[in-house]
């Protein structure tokens, strides 16, 4: 690509406005606490919503490798992520701030280290109301490690959902608007909707583009219509990279090379920039990743080794007044010191290496700016990318103080409709 292009890519992608919102509820662990994995058992996507009952697991991994003990709290919180009024004996049953005992030491691993699991609901710990919930785990000092956004719900209203083609000319090849209707369960009513509903869309499960708390245009009986087009609009965004790592000793698509030192090191083939590109369809996990390995028992839990995996992004000059990351789920869609890329001058290249266990991971490039994120300014973006859209319809009954999880709809924009 020659320098003038690239130029004007770079003041392309600075004009790029983007509805990027932080995560601050979810923090990231420390370097040392590696693979989190909170999934309900029947899916590997790693988006707990479950129905109020039904069990979900989170795992994780101490590299410590030294059996330290782990302890989890539970804390309830309205529709927009605010802090609830209601006691944790209102919407817990048993107890919380307990020690996470399942644990078991990595196996014939290169990379030591302790691999913990907590379910739930279980003997001491279960759930009492349907919404948002966030569990939190603490170290033996009370030192907050991390933490995860987990939702229950009961179907007492359905969605019926499509995703379409933008009316905007201008986003007309690059974004996608959804369109729902919300109705009751048979024999009950919404009161006061344009109150005490409230709807949240998740595109791909990553909760820092959601859009928020929509409000119904009209009602056909008692249903809720949401025909919106720039108010529930989102960027397509291009299919997700890949790599396969589940054995670690041999080449695989995607990986050029592999080198053995103190662990493995995975150099994975160069990317380049995709922005400008006509769409090509490639079949993706949406930006997650599932830990597995062709070792031993194929055991992933304790059986996985870790490898440095090399990222490499070609780029004739460097990006002036952006900073690159590498994007996915494997470090919960975040931005920090861990997943950024530094420019090789002699390469011509943006380089970044991330400790990673064994499996299929997806993964992107983003660029920040001092002003904004621009999660699409190097990936590109375009209308006919599959993406999956999640729609949470949340209910104040009255005199509740608290909001319900009724109902969630699902729809793909692999049939987009124009």
């Amino acid at each position: 690509m020659k320098k003038s292009c690239w130029v004007n890519f770079v003041v392309l992608g600075c004009c790029v406005q983007s509805i990027w919102g932080q995560n601050t509820l979810e923090i990231n662990p420390s370097h040392f606490i590696k693979s989190v994995v909170f999934k309900t058992q029947s899916s590997e996507i790693q988006f707990p919503i479950v129905n109020l009952g039904e069990s979900f697991q989170l795992h994780f991994d101490d590299l410590n490798g030294d059996e330290r003990n782990y302890y989890y709290k539970i804390k309830y919180y309205n529709h927009d992520w605010t802090p609830s009024n209601l006691f944790p004996n209102e919407y817990l049953k048993g107890f919380d701030n307990l020690r996470i005992d399942n644990h078991q030491t990595s196996f014939n691993t290169l990379q030591p280290y302790t691999h913990y699991q907590l379910d739930l609901p279980n003997d001491q710990t279960e759930f009492l109301k349907t919404g948002n919930y966030l569990l939190e785990v603490f170290d033996e000092t009370d030192e907050l490690v991390f933490s995860r956004k987990f939702l229950i719900y009961e179907n007492r209203a359905s969605v019926n959902a499509g995703v379409f083609r933008t009316r905007d000319l201008e986003f007309y090849q690059t974004h996608q608007s959804v369109q729902f209707s919300i109705s009751p369960a048979q024999g009950e009513f919404f009161r006061d909707p344009q109150n005490q509903v409230h709807v949240t869309i998740v595109q791909n499960q990553q909760w820092n583009t959601a859009l928020n708390d929509l409000k119904p245009q009209y009602y056909i009986g008692n249903h809720l219509e949401y025909r919106y087009d720039a108010e529930s609009r989102f960027e397509g965004g291009n299919e997700y990279l890949f790599f396969d790592t589940k054995d670690i000793q041999i080449t695989s698509t995607n990986v050029s090379h592999i080198e053995l030192n103190r662990l493995y090191e995975t150099y994975l083939t160069p990317n380049f920039l995709r922005r400008g590109y006509p769409y090509s369809f490639i079949q993706d996990l949406n930006g997650d990743f599932i830990i597995r390995t062709l070792q031993g028992s194929e055991n992933g839990d304790i059986e996985a080794d870790y490898s440095w995996v090399h990222f490499s992004l070609s780029a004739p000059i460097l990006l002036k007044d952006q900073e690159i990351y590498i994007y996915g789920k494997f470090n919960n869609y975040q931005l920090n010191e861990e997943n950024k890329m530094y420019y090789n001058p002699a390469l011509e290249v943006y380089e970044g290496v991330m400790l990673l266990k064994q499996g299929i991971y997806n993964y992107k490039y983003i660029a920040k700016t001092p002003q904004s994120i621009l999660p699409n300014a190097i990936s590109g973006s375009h209308a006919l990318t599959e993406n999956h859209y999640l729609i949470l319809v949340y209910y104040r009954f009255f005199g509740d103080q608290h909001d319900s999880l009724i109902g969630i709809g699902e729809t793909s924009s692999f049939e987009i409709i124009d």
